[in-house]
């Protein structure tokens, strides 16, 4: 049988800070499944092929959330974004680009920038069907192997199930001979497909190291607690209202008369993720993982600037130990040149594109500095209501904002006295940007200590400004860019743009603690100290009080994180706050439902054509909302699938 499509070339480190042996492929020249199994050496370059199609999470053609419900993108901009790019946004700026006959992020038969993960599952099946055939593998690397493949296999049914809902269970390849009614198979419904991903993660389990024995070699190769932490989040979105008894999929059925979604809600599915969760949370501490501060200042950095560094490097210091499961490649270079902005004391980047735009949406979901909603706060009233208007920049605000005695400067009374993860998260006119700069870039390398934040540099984003509109592109529509997820020491070098090379992180303790605290407030009656614990934990990392002392404090509804209804809202917007722009808010509000509602809001920004101040600072409506229905929630399967198995039935509302 002649070996399809394990020849790709694997992508720029795949998971791992080295390229050795490990990352190369089978060569074009390897014509059977015998051979690519004849030694030790021709079967790691099989586990290599296995691995190599894990998408991309931190690109739009991969991952949509990477485009959508936080950000917005400039009509203007879009040369500076591929072709996919610019159609993945498209799909959710118009709803009109996603279609049965060319589906946008095509998982299903690959194609628009996206792999066919059933090709993926095919190739985890072959080796895993053949791994006993080399003499010269140790027996407790086989094993190693074989649960790292059966991971892998599990996840690429995961990826599927999330995208598309109901899938067909591959567990084994269906055989070259094998007649017509064999190979038309039917999807299984949901249900089926999560006990399905569970049990073959427990099946990986008991082989898996809880870490890699070798940093410099193995970072990124499955580990327990990446199994563990897929496993919980697998149950934790089953859990939720799109998956968990969903009245808008009671009628979906296919020829069979079988129901593809669970016609009736189950409690017990929280429980069923609290106890995963709760196992991803004690095997990852056990293993090293913990929230991530940054411990190696020497008395040169502001308290200011220490606490929005513990937020900017959870996400862009190299493998720290907050990641779970982080994958790198070369696309984190161009997120970064996507969310940077422009400054001029360390040379400008045509490169630079600040396309990735942040909704004022996104921006007034980040708390007060007290750790409340804004329109919550009772200390915050008179200032909400002014918050469009501009404010002097005093020196209290120095390391967040541009401060000059002998230049006064103003910004949006909205830019004052917000919580740290707002300075950490944004760049915004007048505000100021540690890093960008080759000095701090070699000293951190070497020593991994920064430079003295005494000056920085500043982001002066109005019309005809450095990082304003100077011409029809390169330019943020609103007003705002993703200042997180661009690295402390990226950095423009003779007009080009030097990335610091990070891994995307795909799951990270705080999440983790996040999503723990959510299950547990759907399982008990009302929140107890438990939930309060986990949320806490990662508001504490952010300079904040705990929940039920900020809400007592400063709510105008003191007695919100009392009651279980209260203390979900709470929760969902600290997911948001703690981990935007990492591509996970799309999928929070499409697993919780509450999407629709999210994208009914106007898209809207600053007059970002001004120059002048006054008139800069007057909000525009981009878009008056995105359009979003019922069949939006799960991908298309292309006509060409269908027509090739009628068995298959297609997603509600694409027919």
């Amino acid at each position: 049988m002649k070996i399809r499509h394990i020849s790709k070339v694997l992508i720029a480190l795949l998971f791992t800070t080295s390229c050795g042996d490990y990352l190369d492929v089978i060569p074009d020249n390897i014509p059977t499944i015998d051979h690519a199994f004849i030694d030790r050496i021709s079967a790691q370059k099989f586990l290599a092929t296995c691995y190599s199609y894990l998408p991309n999470d931190e690109t739009a053609p991969n991952n949509p959330a990477m485009v959508s419900g936080e950000c917005w993108i400039a009509k203007e901009g879009r040369g500076y974004f591929n072709f996919f790019e610019s159609d993945v946004w498209d799909m959710f700026r118009d709803q009109g680009f996603q279609t049965v006959g060319n589906p946008i992020s095509n998982y299903w038969d690959g194609g628009a920038n996206a792999k066919n993960l059933w090709i993926a599952i095919r190739d985890c099946n072959i080796f895993l069907e053949n791994i006993y055939k080399p003499q010269d593998l140790t027996e407790g690397e086989r094993a190693r192997w074989i649960a790292e493949v059966t991971f892998l296999k599990a996840y690429y049914h995961y990826y599927l199930w999330v995208r598309y809902g109901p899938i067909p269970i591959t567990d084994t390849n269906i055989l070259v001979s094998a007649g017509p009614d064999k190979v038309r198979v039917y999807r299984d419904p949901s249900d089926d497909v999560v006990d399905y991903i569970v049990s073959t993660i427990d099946k990986a389990l008991p082989d898996l190291f809880e870490q890699v024995t070798s940093e410099s070699q193995e970072l990124g190769r499955i580990t327990k607690p990446i199994a563990l932490a897929i496993k919980a989040k697998c149950l934790a979105y089953a859990a939720s209202p799109l998956y968990n008894g969903n009245p808008y999929y009671a009628n979906y059925v296919d020829n069979r008369g079988v129901h593809l979604f669970p016609v009736e809600y189950k409690a017990e599915k929280w429980q069923r993720a609290a106890v995963a969760l709760k196992e991803a949370i004690d095997v990852s501490e056990k293993a090293g993982h913990k929230l991530y501060y940054y411990d190696k200042y020497f008395g040169s950095i502001s308290d200011s600037t220490k606490r929005t560094l513990n937020i900017r490097l959870a996400v862009t210091d190299r493998w720290n130990k907050e990641v779970i499961w982080g994958r790198s490649a070369g696309a984190i270079n161009r997120l970064q040149i996507n969310c940077d902005v422009r400054t001029s004391g360390n040379g400008l980047s045509s490169e630079i594109t600040e396309a990735l735009s942040p909704t004022l949406e996104t921006v007034e979901r980040f708390y007060s500095d007290n750790g409340v909603p804004i329109d919550e706060d009772k200390t915050w009233q008179e200032l909400y209501k002014e918050r469009y208007q501009t404010q002097a920049i005093t020196s209290d605000y120095k390391y967040y904002m541009w401060y000059s005695s002998n230049n006064p400067q103003v910004t949006a009374k909205l830019h004052f006295r917000r919580e740290t993860r707002f300075y950490a998260s944004l760049n915004f006119d007048r505000g100021t940007v540690y890093g960008k700069d080759k000095t701090l870039y070699d000293t951190y390398a070497t020593t991994g200590t920064p430079g003295s934040d005494k000056t920085m540099e500043v982001a002066q984003m109005r019309s005809g400004e450095t990082a304003g509109r100077t011409a029809a592109e390169k330019f943020s529509i609103t007003g705002y860019t993703p200042k997180k997820m661009v690295a402390l020491t990226s950095y423009v070098k003779e007009n080009s743009y030097v990335g610091y090379a990070y891994p995307f992180p795909i799951v990270r303790l705080a999440d983790l603690y996040l999503l723990y605290a959510e299950v547990l407030n759907e399982v008990k009656s009302a929140p107890d100290d438990e939930v309060y614990k986990y949320i806490d934990l990662v508001r504490k990392r952010a300079s904040l009080e705990g929940v039920v002392d900020s809400w007592k404090k400063y709510s105008l509804d003191p007695n919100k994180p009392l009651s279980q209804d209260g203390m979900r809202e709470i929760i969902h917007r600290e997911r948001a706050n703690e981990l935007a722009f990492e591509g996970q808010y799309y999928w929070d509000i499409r697993r919780w439902k509450t999407i629709e509602q999210e994208f009914a809001k106007p898209i809207r920004g600053w007059s970002v054509t001004e120059g002048n101040p006054n008139e800069y600072y007057k909000v525009q409506t981009l878009q008056p909302s995105i359009s979003f229905s019922v069949k939006d929630y799960f991908w298309p399967i292309s006509q060409s699938a269908l027509d090739v198995n009628r068995n298959l039935e297609q997603n509600p509302e694409w027919k």
